[in-house]
């Protein structure tokens, strides 16, 4: 075996240069299999709830007391509630879509909770979890998807852009965002979560490069989910995710993305290295995408049963429960206690979902410019008139061509300009 200094701590490699076939990758994975026999990877709880000591990481969640852990598995119990609520808001139709979580607890929680107020975040569409622990609003989660707005939240409020659908560009925005951050001389940190499939993306790689040569305090959050929606991680990374990034000169690390306290002691080292001017760090957390890729996917036509089982042994929240009940701090109490929150929690969100309202047809104009435009007025006249065809003689015209009048006014457009209707 030879090593290299490629993350935080020493990083095993073994010699081997001739890859496995697919096929061999491809029986690996149905196994189940964490693929950690040729990279070290950060474990601090093991699947059966067994804490283990390891001197590189321990120092960094030594200050992780018994209430900061029981907050930890809330947390996570509390977004898993939420994603299987939205889950079910989208099988009733009151959804067009919904990206579950379900098994990412661990890997969100961790390093969502290990971030300061000040720090800013640019997620993909599954970081559902980080934003809750932003501080989102429970209704914002869901405006997407229920197709009300062209966005969730205010990126401002909470420090968090909102999510990014085209796959990797927001490692792009999080490494510029890192950039300014530089520039502004603060210690801040930017922070971009992808998933594996990202890493085929010429973004991401674009975003490792300029991240290196002016290291950004930016770190490159990896869910290795083993899932790039049907395809799986093997065939398009023939070695470990994290050995890409020391390729752009960015130290990496790989950490079992199901501990939670793993997660978090990674990813404060991480931080800290980029508050005191060390750059960029890659994180791959190597977890598993229990559902499927959106509600508009089938897994079981792509992977094994067998495959899914497996993996809900390595079960992050129970994983956490383990290791809180054999130390007598959860009683049953307790845990019903968590439990009733996450059914509160989720109670509101579909309260919130239900009563989100369509917005008027031509609010889809509203914010396009900051003033008046002709070729846009020009677009919301023929719109409206279209709009009008569908009035019967004894039907009340659509508020929104009041709306359309008013915009009018408020653009300063000339009568002159408009087009008869």
């Amino acid at each position: 075996m030879s090593t290299e200094n490629v993350s935080a701590g020493t990083v095993s490699v073994d010699e081997r240069t001739e890859s496995p076939s697919p096929a061999e990758r491809m029986d690996d994975i149905h196994l189940g299999e964490l693929h950690l026999g040729d990279i070290d990877t950060v474990q601090l709880l093991t699947p059966d709830g067994s804490r283990l000591s390891d001197p590189r990481y321990d120092s960094w969640v030594a200050d992780v007391g018994d209430e900061q852990l029981l907050a930890l598995y809330e947390d996570m119990v509390v977004i898993r509630r939420i994603d299987t609520e939205a889950t079910a808001l989208q099988r009733q139709g009151e959804l067009g879509l919904w990206p579950p979580l379900l098994g990412q607890e661990a890997a969100q929680v961790g390093s969502g909770r290990a971030l300061r107020r000040d720090d800013f975040v640019f997620s993909s569409y599954r970081e559902n979890g980080v934003a809750y622990c932003r501080g989102a609003d429970l209704t914002d989660l869901v405006r997407v998807w229920r197709g009300t707005t062209a966005s969730g939240w205010d990126p401002y409020a909470i420090n968090m852009a909102t999510p990014q659908v085209i796959i990797g560009a927001q490692t792009l925005h999080a490494t510029g965002y890192a950039i300014g951050i530089q520039n502004d001389g603060s210690d801040a940190v930017a922070v971009a979560y992808f998933g594996d499939g990202a890493t085929s993306e010429g973004d991401v790689n674009e975003a490792l490069i300029f991240a290196a040569t002016y290291s950004a305090p930016v770190i490159f959050f990896c869910q290795n989910n083993q899932w790039a929606i049907s395809e799986p991680v093997a065939l398009q990374a023939q070695r470990p995710v994290a050995e890409r990034a020391p390729g752009f000169g960015i130290p990496s690390v790989r950490v079992d993305g199901n501990d939670v306290l793993a997660v978090m002691a990674v990813t404060r080292l991480a931080l800290d290295r980029a508050r005191g001017g060390g750059g960029p760090t890659f994180i791959e957390a190597v977890t598993y995408r229990m559902g499927p890729h959106t509600t508009a996917d089938d897994p079981t036509r792509y992977r094994d049963a067998s495959e899914v089982e497996a993996w809900r042994s390595k079960d992050p929240i129970a994983r956490l429960a383990a290791y809180l009940s054999a130390r007598g701090l959860l009683p049953d109490e307790r845990s019903e206690a968590v439990s009733a929150k996450a059914d509160a929690v989720a109670a509101e969100l579909r309260a919130g979902c239900i009563a989100l309202r369509d917005p008027e047809p031509m609010a889809v104009f509203d914010h396009v410019y900051t003033g008046a435009h002709t070729g846009l007025s020009r677009q919301r006249d023929h719109y409206s008139r279209y709009l009008r065809t569908f009035v019967g003689e004894d039907t009340t015209p659509s508020t929104a061509l009041d709306q359309h009048d008013r915009l009018d006014r408020h653009n300063g457009l000339d009568q002159q300009d408009k087009r008869a209707s």
